[in-house]
């Protein structure tokens, strides 16, 4: 098989899985009855394909058979959804370390398969017999043994040994043999290897009917945490990881396993791995994400599902979880600012604010940490612009819990971060504060005047070191040989949509008079508009500029 054979096969597999996907999902009673293996594979096998879909849009020429397999296992591993669908990244992975050099033929199937077993088995921490890994192992031995040399005898014979292991799933786990099915994610891997017959042979397999002897009730414990053990898992934690190495994937494995089960970590043989947990403490599972490497892609869903019961019987609902959630009495508010400079920090403290200094690179532990040092039982973030987005979002997951709510405003820039604070109100419940700073900071319009550091290339042309630059937001719109002349120039961009207010926050390094000239220039170009100037003393820009 070729290429473009490949890719036929990846969209038959998205076909067959569209058609069993109800039929798989009522299989699902292992490792959690919460029906969703059918959709979680599909979900994964099509992000798969769009990833081939993706590069072949951007190549000179068809796309070789390793280039569609790699493409292939790095989108099943970034889109994977649940377990099985990470062990389906795994699958696709073995092909493509299989097809380095050359087609899919009998031989390198089996290699194939033979691989993607090992790095199943690798990524499990507690593998499980009579699952798919058992069905994944019996594909590989059936495709070893097979005599024949050609693909399609290799396929027909992988595929039957899975389905034979597929039946046997129920005698080797109990919680199968109790619901009376076959185990899912095996039933899974049986229609892509099925796939690859019709592919290959042109004709699909009959197979049975895999039905579940009764309904399986959809259970879920309620979360008890003593000093000897541990809560039972609530949540199924994913997220995508970057810039890691081996040692911090063995601290993350063990840490998770600490956390709860169902941990598997995989790569797509490149740069990225994922990551997944069943816990009872979601935020922990992230935080422990954040110390391995970079997140991204961070989806935590729960198991008390619209449908699901507690054992006393309790029908459990998001309405019904927030109700229990919900504070009686008045909220106990506090606001974390991050500030860069002496006096930007002195503007946030004085409005009531608790500072963590910017003056360097601020960490999302050290964000997390600030958080997790505040007494408040709520408590709401002003970011000014320290962290990227995908930290941000790792830090607010991370850092929520049963005794504190913690909301990330959207204030790119300290001036965004002034003017969220300047309508805070204690008296408001927090949401509604929070949407009113959140209003306040998206309608401030930021900019800021730097001077650059080298020579560069910009989005409106070359700079030479010492030039003006003048950006709004993070674009570079304003070019200058003079630094005075780039602000004033940024000045005008700014305020020719409009403005009431405009703040000036002046650096550390900001030129003598530089305030008093912005400032005049502003009075005498568009009388009305109300100036306000602050030492805010960060280093970087010489002057920030919010316009309201």
């Amino acid at each position: 098989m070729d290429g473009t054979a490949l890719l036929r096969w990846g969209r038959t597999c998205v076909d067959g899985l569209a058609d069993r996907r109800e039929e798989i999902n009522a299989l699902n009673v292992f490792p959690i009855p919460d029906a969703d293996t059918g959709t979680n594979l599909l979900a994964t096998m099509r992000a798969a394909v769009a990833a081939v879909d993706r590069q072949a849009s951007t190549a000179s020429a068809a796309l070789s058979v390793h280039e569609v397999a790699a493409a292939m296992a790095t989108g099943a591993t970034i889109g994977a959804r649940g377990n099985s669908g990470i062990i389906l990244s795994q699958v696709l992975r073995g092909i493509a370390e299989a097809v380095r050099h050359g087609p899919l033929t009998a031989a390198t199937l089996r290699t194939a398969l033979r691989r993607a077993s090992a790095l199943v088995r690798e990524a499990l921490s507690v593998p499980i017999e009579g699952t798919i890994l058992t069905v994944l192992d019996c594909a590989a031995a059936s495709a070893a043994a097979c005599p024949d040399d050609s693909l399609a005898d290799v396929a027909l014979a992988a595929a039957d040994g899975a389905a034979k292991a597929l039946g046997d799933t129920p005698s080797q786990l109990g919680v199968l043999r109790e619901a009376g099915v076959v185990d899912a994610g095996a039933r899974g891997l049986v229609v892509l290897l099925d796939s690859l017959v019709s592919i290959t042979l042109g004709e699909v397999p009959a197979r049975p009917e895999y039905t579940p002897r009764e309904p399986v009730t959809v259970r879920v414990a309620e979360p008890t945490v003593s000093e000897t053990d541990t809560a039972t898992p609530q949540y199924e934690v994913m997220y995508l990881l970057t810039d890691t190495g081996s040692e911090q994937l063995a601290q993350l494995r063990a840490r998770l396993t600490e956390l709860g089960d169902s941990v598997v970590i995989v790569g797509d043989g490149a740069h990225s791995w994922s990551a997944h947990v069943h816990c009872a403490d979601a935020g922990a599972a992230v935080e422990a994400g954040i110390a391995a490497g970079t997140l991204s892609g961070i989806r935590i869903e729960s198991f008390a599902g619209p449908h699901a019961e507690t054992p006393s019987g309790h029908l459990v609902t998001p309405a019904t979880l927030d109700t229990e959630k919900a504070p009686a009495g008045p909220a106990d508010r506090g606001i974390l600012a991050v500030a860069a400079g002496a006096g930007a920090g002195a503007l946030f403290e004085d409005a009531g604010a608790v500072v963590l200094g910017a003056d360097g690179a601020v960490s999302a532990a050290a964000l997390l940490a600030a958080i997790r040092a505040m007494p408040n039982r709520e408590v709401l973030v002003l970011p000014n612009g320290a962290l990227p987005a995908h930290d941000l979002v790792a830090v607010g997951v991370a850092a929520r819990d049963a005794h504190r709510d913690v909301l990330l405003l959207p204030s790119a820039s300290m001036v965004q971060g002034l003017a969220a604070l300047a309508v805070h109100d204690r008296g408001r419940i927090a949401v509604d504060d929070a949407f009113a700073m959140s209003e306040a900071a998206a309608t401030t319009r930021w900019g800021s005047l730097r001077a650059a550091p080298e020579r560069a290339l910009t989005m409106v042309g070359t700079c030479a070191a010492g030039d003006g630059l003048g950006l709004v937001g993070h674009d570079v719109v304003v070019i200058d040989h003079d630094v005075r002349a780039a602000g004033l120039t940024l000045l005008d961009r700014m305020l020719s949509f409009g403005g009431e207010l405009v703040t000036l926050l002046m650096g550390a390094a900001a030129p003598d008079g530089l305030a008093e000239e912005l400032a005049a220039h502003i009075g005498e170009s568009f009388p009305g508009v109300e100036v306000t100037v602050y030492s805010g003393g960060q280093h970087g820009d010489l002057v920030q500029i919010g316009v309201e």
